[in-house]
């Protein structure tokens, strides 16, 4: 297929991104995109966190690549080198790398980030795939955070050379990363860890278990048994989201994590660990040891809050001055922010878009009105609630590749969404917010904390995948598709008689096997009725 020499830029090397180059490669045979990623490595977020004990907290065969199941994964949610290897090795196996270019920054120009050197890059199709955890977030309303005199870094730039050993450790917040990490330092005795903790977290069992030998070769060898394994998965964590549930097993719900927690932690939290808001509201974390180790007796909850950060320690709301010899930011990321200057027809910018809808908001997670060829993945209101975010970027993936093709072949110019639709569906999606439980407490899954929900998708991700199967064109304007306008009556046509193709065939089949079996039958049967007259 002639592509009339069109180029399309990926920002970022993450799993999205690469799931996108994958996708143009495999599915569209089209090779002429360049992918820009600021660090110096494929991985996204699995190449930048490599604090210890990085894992996923989704179940890792629902966090694979649909077309490229692992079947020797270790451990039901693998670790970060793991996971960073898997990725590696899927772009050395679709020759991704000569397509992307490291070390670069890509705003209205593409920018050295060594060298500081800026080149024009012109492309027809731009695809964002920086994802949501790309800004670090330091908690610079605490007093004195650039004060400290120790060493001090956010959980997501762990320094590779950091010696925790016989060292006092401050770790600020204990959400999903926090609970990550603090099991793994505080196996040294020597390391002395205080963890600061503003307000408690609901929290899951998330026991890593590892797959034997046994279960390895039978992915390995028989016919979809890892993909049925996959598929078990998905609908153990989607079917809470199609199917509501009932105040009584809401209840019901909350006093089993409440057991939970109470039983694994040490008796003098117990006043301190429940939190005051429903399971649901905040991201529930999955413990894969943290509340057992709180019983080692060089860790320490701290709950008193913090009235500054002073240049050997910090100061808590109740006058304590505790020293420390190092500070560890887990205090999550910026979500509701772009990070990128991305400038539209009329001016238009997706941070001036973002303010001008009190927060984050965009079609279907992947386009924004006046901002022609250019798509997200996994954009604002993507994500299901207890979801692989791999799952909603395939899907997302998938939908873009039909927005795409068009303009990579020449018959229409540019595809951009229309405001009416993009707020109704906002609209849509914030009614329903407005009835769950996700508005009922202070979280960064809401713009400023307590403004709308902008990052979680609100109902099933099946809901989404079919929500995303194919554009709804009429959503859509199109500029210099008169011959795109002509081919759509014609391939709609060659889909129907392929459709019907298949179908017949397979009838054709199965009703051949249903009359072979019958034959056999009957044979058997006169055979047999034959062999005992004898």
């Amino acid at each position: 297929m002639s592509y009339s020499h069109r180029r399309v830029a990926i920002v970022g090397a993450g799993i999205a991104g690469l799931s996108q180059a994958i996708a143009l490669k495999t599915k569209l045979g089209f090779h002429n995109f360049t992918v820009y990623e600021k660090g110096s490595e494929v991985g996204g977020t699995w190449r930048a966190n490599t604090y210890p004990g990085c894992s996923s907290d989704i179940e890792i065969h629902w966090y694979s690549l649909s077309s490229d199941l692992y079947p020797h994964w270790n451990k039901s949610h693998a670790l970060q080198p793991e996971i960073q290897a898997y990725w590696i090795k899927l772009s050395k196996k679709y020759d991704l790398y000569p397509h992307i270019a490291f070390n670069t920054r890509y705003t209205l120009v593409v920018e050295d980030v060594f060298s500081g050197k800026r080149t024009t890059s012109v492309a027809h199709v731009v695809i964002s795939a920086v994802g949501i955890l790309e800004i670090p977030k330091i908690p610079y309303e605490i007093p004195g955070v650039r004060k400290f005199q120790g060493t001090s870094f956010h959980s997501a730039q762990w320094p590779g050379s950091i010696d925790l050993r016989n060292k006092r450790v401050a770790v600020i917040g204990n959400a999903s990363s926090g609970a990550q990490f603090v099991p793994s330092i505080s196996e040294d005795p020597s390391v002395e860890v205080i963890n600061f903790i503003r307000a408690p977290n609901w929290f899951r069992t998330g026991p890593h278990i590892p797959y034997s030998d046994t279960e390895k070769w039978i992915f390995s060898n028989i016919p979809l048994a890892m993909r049925l394994h996959r598929a078990l998965i998905m609908f153990r964590f989607d079917f809470r989201c199609l199917v509501p549930s009932s105040d009584k097993a809401l209840k019901k719900r909350r006093e089993m994590m409440t057991k939970y927690i109470l039983d694994t932690t040490p008796s003098r939290y117990h006043a301190h660990m429940i939190p005051d808001y429903p399971p649901g509201c905040k991201r529930t974390v999955a413990d894969s040891g943290f509340l057992e180790s709180l019983h080692r007796p060089n860790l320490t909850l701290n709950f008193d809050g913090i009235a500054e950060i002073v240049e050997s320690g910090i100061v808590t709301k109740t006058g304590d001055m505790l020293p420390f010899d190092v500070i560890i930011y887990a205090t999550g990321f910026i979500g509701d922010r772009y990070p990128m200057h991305v400038r539209g027809l009329n001016g238009v910018t997706i941070q001036g878009y973002y303010d001008a809808h009190s927060g984050p908001a965009t079609y279907l997670g992947v386009a924004i009105p006046d901002i022609p060829n250019f798509y997200l993945l996994c954009g604002p209101n993507s994500i299901a609630t207890s979801t692989s975010t791999l799952f909603a970027e395939e899907a997302q993936v998938a939908y873009n590749l039909q927005l795409i093709e068009p303009v990579l072949t020449g018959s229409a110019s540019s595809f951009t969404v229309k405001a009416s639709p993009t707020d109704a569906y906002n609209a849509k999606v914030q009614e329903r917010f407005s009835r769950s439980v996700l508005v009922q407490c202070h979280s960064s899954l809401r713009t400023n904390g307590t403004g709308k929900v902008f990052l979680l998708f609100p109902w099933a991700a099946t809901v989404l995948w079919w929500w995303l199967r194919r554009p709804n064109w009429d959503h859509y304007v199109a500029v210099g598709a008169d011959k795109w306008g002509r081919t759509r009556p014609i391939k709609a046509v060659e889909k129907i008689l392929k459709c019907t193709a298949v179908l017949t065939l397979s009838w054709l089949y199965l009703r051949g096997s249903a009359q072979r079996i019958l034959r056999d039958m009957v044979v058997r049967k006169y055979l047999s009725t034959f062999t005992l007259g004898l």
